[in-house]
């Protein structure tokens, strides 16, 4: 991938939408427990449940809010091998068959078109080292356009998140509590009039 392709995409991304900090402090409350009602949202952010509901519905239709979904764990679900499969594409031809093989298939989770040697990179979640050798062979493999996969088979995961990077409302924590100030100056306390 050439450097202006790179730059490229950068400036297609999407800009960022302005919110204020009910807004902010709203999305970071549902991130933590969409299944909070109206009333307890409201009285989190200081707005009437009403209100806040309309919030709601303003930040789903400007596209913040994309979705409301369960989150399962996948080994209670009979997929519990993750792994990462980066995948280089011949040619531009080839590119259509593989995005069509990647909708098809169940056990791929996220399919991103990267910078670097590799074209794609691919997480995905099987059941078992056979289930996985069969998705490289008879799904992602058997297209001509495929001219190499590297595959990283994850042992043991620290951290999985499915929430972006959420800036913070003004000073206010994750978790709506105020952190504390730190006193102005060179840690020395600023002495209030009397």
């Amino acid at each position: 991938m050439n450097f202006e392709r790179i730059l490229s995409t950068i400036h297609s991304l999407p800009m960022t939408i302005t919110m204020d900090g009910i807004d902010l402090k709203a999305i970071h409350l549902l991130a933590r427990d969409a299944r909070r009602s109206w009333a307890d949202l409201g009285e989190a952010v200081g707005l009437s449940a009403p209100a806040v509901a309309e919030r709601v519905r303003r930040l789903e239709e400007r596209g913040v809010i994309t979705g409301w979904e369960a989150r399962l764990d996948a080994r209670a679900v009979g997929a519990g091998l993750t792994a990462f499969i980066s995948v280089s594409i011949a040619n531009r031809r080839g590119r259509g068959e593989f995005l069509r093989a990647v909708e098809r298939a169940a056990e791929i989770q996220e399919c991103h078109h990267v910078a670097g040697d590799e074209d794609y990179l691919l997480k995905v979640r099987c059941r078992d080292t056979e289930a996985l050798e069969r998705l490289l062979t008879q799904e992602l493999k058997a297209h001509d356009g495929v001219v190499r996969t590297r595959t990283t088979i994850v042992l043991s995961t620290a951290k999985e998140t499915a929430l972006p990077p959420l800036p913070l409302p003004s000073d206010e924590a994750r978790d709506g509590e105020a952190r504390p100030r730190k006193a102005p100056g060179r840690g020395a306390a600023r002495k209030e009039a009397p």
